[in-house]
């Protein structure tokens, strides 16, 4: 198939253009991009996509899937195409499933059910990552290079550690394997029972608090370990001010990690609690409204590398009771590109380059993945996007077996048009 996108809104993250152009795809290849192609052959599909946008395909960093264990939440395929509904080129699922990915067996039963799906849909690619332990205490390792050997795009738990000890020798065993490590750091005595942000909301609001402390403690302790044994690190679900601080000084002083909040984190504070919609209730909890504006920032300065989605589908079922009891998530994949635009660049807190970027090519860079290239002879990795076009989220208009949003019933603006992987 031949295909020439006219008058497109290139954006690349890589060369750092903003631009309109034609661009010419064929059997998955970028055959051209100029400000005009005039020459084609007569089996050429030409779309006019005046209005459009065409950057490089979005990367997330870590989500959940319900498969296998919890497909009621979400199978393999309603993830792969919420993902792609979602503009999506590469997604990557955390192994907290039941049973957990922690054996190389469970990892290529994942890959082969992948690579069936890819042939019968155009699907994301799919980054598998591995345990870093066995049991749910956290005290034993699980056979890290072994599930190395079978593909996993990297190691990380997805939840707390228990033991600041196993993470030191987690550290010191992966340093000579080369992949990514990814911790959430996240202090649970200090968090207790609390399922929200210290401060005044959580005061007027009437729920149990988490001090900042909680994750800072932790980060700082991380940073510690990083700073003696140098294995790269890669910090999950950063969330507070504070943590900014620590993370921009530990770069500046060479430490070896890579940062990422989650988008949900940059769109809202804790003042959007007062709905009570147990779809705010997340794990980091939303942040004060200077938590929101230091992340921002930190996005576009670099400190924070990119950006996660955390996609974490729960039945109706589970998510209908108090506040406090419904487990923490909520769903992003589909939702993310629109929101993410229309509050952050058409208001014009982060321009369009950085906002594709940490969504696109910086996480690829956080996977240690090559990050997909818009120029001739390179394959096809893009996502096309309509900010203009409108849209209600309603289960039937979305992808994703589940519907925890706080945006469920709203209309919204931008959707993608398609992806090419």
């Amino acid at each position: 198939m031949i295909e020439l996108l006219q008058q497109v809104r290139l954006i690349d993250p890589v060369s750092e253009t903003d631009q309109l152009a034609d661009v010419l795809i064929s059997d998955g290849k970028i055959q051209a991009i100029a400000s005009h192609i005039s020459e084609i052959s007569s089996d050429t599909q030409i779309k006019d996509c005046q209005g459009l946008i065409l950057g490089p395909g979005l990367v997330d960093l870590y989500s959940h899937s319900g498969e296998p264990g919890f497909e009621e939440r979400e199978t393999l395929l309603s993830f792969l195409k919420a993902a792609a509904a979602g503009g999506f080129t590469r997604v990557s699922i955390l192994p907290d499933t039941s049973p957990a990915i922690d054996h190389p067996a469970l990892v290529a039963q994942l890959q082969k059910h992948r690579r069936v799906e890819e042939s019968l849909y155009s699907t994301p690619l799919l980054n598998i990552w591995g345990a870093i332990t066995l049991d749910v205490a956290g005290k034993q390792m699980t056979e890290l290079a072994d599930l190395a050997a079978a593909g996993v795009v990297g190691f990380s738990d997805g939840k707390p550690w228990e033991n600041l000890g196993l993470v030191r020798r987690v550290l010191e065993y992966l340093q000579p394997v080369g992949k990514p490590i990814a911790f959430w750091p996240c202090d649970r005595q200090l968090i207790s029972n609390g399922v929200m942000r210290e401060g005044p909301d959580a005061l007027r609001f009437g729920l149990p608090p988490i001090p900042a402390s909680a994750e800072t403690t932790a980060i700082a302790a991380l940073l510690e370990l990083v700073a003696a044994i140098g294995t790269p690190v890669h910090i999950m679900r950063v969330s507070t001010a504070r943590s900014m601080e620590l993370i921009a000084s530990a770069k500046a002083a060479g430490l070896p990690i890579t940062a990422s909040t989650t988008w949900m984190h940059l769109l809202l504070d804790t003042k959007a609690i007062k709905s009570y919609n147990t779809s705010l209730h997340l794990d980091p909890p939303l942040g004060n409204a200077s938590d929101v504006t230091a992340l921002r920032a930190g996005v576009r300065a670099g400190v924070i590398d990119a950006i996660a989605i955390d996609h974490a589908p729960y039945t109706y079922e589970e998510k209908v009771q108090a506040f406090a009891e419904a487990p923490p998530g909520a769903i992003g994949l589909e939702l993310a590109l629109p929101l993410l635009w229309h509050n952050l660049v058409e208001t014009g807190k982060f321009t369009a380059l950085e906002l594709w970027g940490a969504l696109s090519t910086n996480p690829a860079k956080c996977l240690q993945q090559q990050p997909s290239a818009i120029a001739t002879n390179q394959p096809a990795e893009l996502t096309l996007f309509d900010p203009q076009v409108n849209w209600k989220v309603e289960r039937k208009n979305l992808y994703t077996l589940s519907s925890n949003t706080p945006w469920l019933g709203q209309e919204l603006k931008g959707r993608v048009v398609r992806i090419w992987c």
